[in-house]
């Protein structure tokens, strides 16, 4: 008589399903805002708009001023508008970083890839919903991964999948700048970017890739927030976290003496910031002098551009930061 024994899954299929968790994470918010209307506010991206350039036309009163083409209309003499070929199905691509600086911790002590995977999914997921297909572009400062657009549930746990997966402090370096230029060289098909990233800085190298992408492409844009590097938060806590200096670096703390505060560490080159350090009064001063200036400067890009933004600092902000974007993009701000 044959002995029983409990079936071997593979790791994989025994893991949970992250977009399960995604799906939840809608339903609550669903209490506090209609899932109606963050429906809605998907669709409004492109009500009106499609995908495929077709011809230009004269502008006339009403139409949306961000069809005009400057460039077409400064030639001929007067307002052009571009019109698009109607298509049914939109294609939305997931644009994110996959390498160390995500694996430090966010604002809310998550990891930030899991704010990432939260808001990558949230946004797949409504893209699913409305008949669109979505792909993944991501990666670190080394390599970039690209997934096929496609439809379906079992296509969107892979890619979010793709990116937990990818993300560790043993990862090599970000650049999402790699990423970008990426998406660049290889679709030009007008799509839908949506962009999650942490706190960077954009140099005007990034300005010209982001005005080359906005012509093309629609981006929308979430910045995941870093954990507090100076202050009583960060130099009193155990738990992984961290933050950016004016030049961008990201740190993530350590356990700490057991009668001492923790030691932070920055993920990109492993330089220490002493728990004891971190508390002073002139560190969180410059600290947070430097934040603001670095918030500044990418707000300035991004709104010159004309890319609505968002931050999240936990997976709970993910619902109404997205909820937020779209708003923003549907208004133009």
């Amino acid at each position: 008589m044959p002995l029983w024994r409990p079936s071997r899954l593979p790791e994989r299929a025994r893991m949970p399903s992250l977009l399960t968790r995604v799906k939840s994470k809608m339903s609550i918010f669903a209490h506090r805002k209609a899932r109606g209307m963050l429906d809605g506010e998907y669709g409004s991206v492109f009500k009106g708009r499609s995908l495929d350039f077709d011809d230009l036309r004269a502008y006339i009163p009403g139409d949306e001023v961000r069809d005009i083409d400057w460039k077409a209309s400064a030639r001929h003499g007067s307002p052009l508008i571009r019109r698009y070929f109607a298509v049914r199905r939109q294609t939305v691509l997931l644009v994110t970083d996959t390498g160390r600086n995500m694996a430090a911790s966010s604002l809310g002590g998550e990891e930030k890839k899991d704010v990432a995977v939260m808001a990558l999914g949230v946004v797949g997921y409504l893209a699913q919903r409305h008949g669109d297909v979505v792909g993944l572009v991501c990666g670190d400062g080394t390599s970039t991964r690209s997934l096929p657009a496609k439809a379906g549930e079992a296509h969107l746990e892979r890619l979010l999948r793709e990116v937990n997966d990818a993300t560790a402090l043993t990862s090599p370096r970000s650049s999402i700048g790699e990423q970008l230029s990426y998406v660049a060289r290889n679709f030009s098909q007008r799509m839908l970017l949506f962009v999650v990233a942490d706190e960077l800085a954009p140099d005007p190298g990034m300005e010209r890739m982001l005005r080359r992408l906005r012509a093309q492409h629609e981006v929308l844009w979430l910045t995941v927030r870093d954990a507090q590097l100076a202050g009583s938060n960060a130099a009193g806590s155990n738990a992984a976290g961290s933050g950016s200096d004016a030049a961008g670096t990201h740190t993530a703390g350590t356990q700490g003496a057991a009668t001492g505060p923790a030691v932070r560490y920055d993920v990109a080159d492993g330089m220490l910031l002493p728990g004891r350090l971190a508390a002073s009064e002139a560190i969180i001063r410059a600290y947070a002098a430097a934040q603001e200036q670095r918030d500044a400067a990418r707000e300035a890009v991004l709104r010159r551009l004309g890319i609505a933004h968002v931050h999240a600092g936990s997976s709970h902000d993910v619902m109404p930061a997205v909820f937020t974007l779209l708003e923003r993009h549907r208004r133009g701000k």
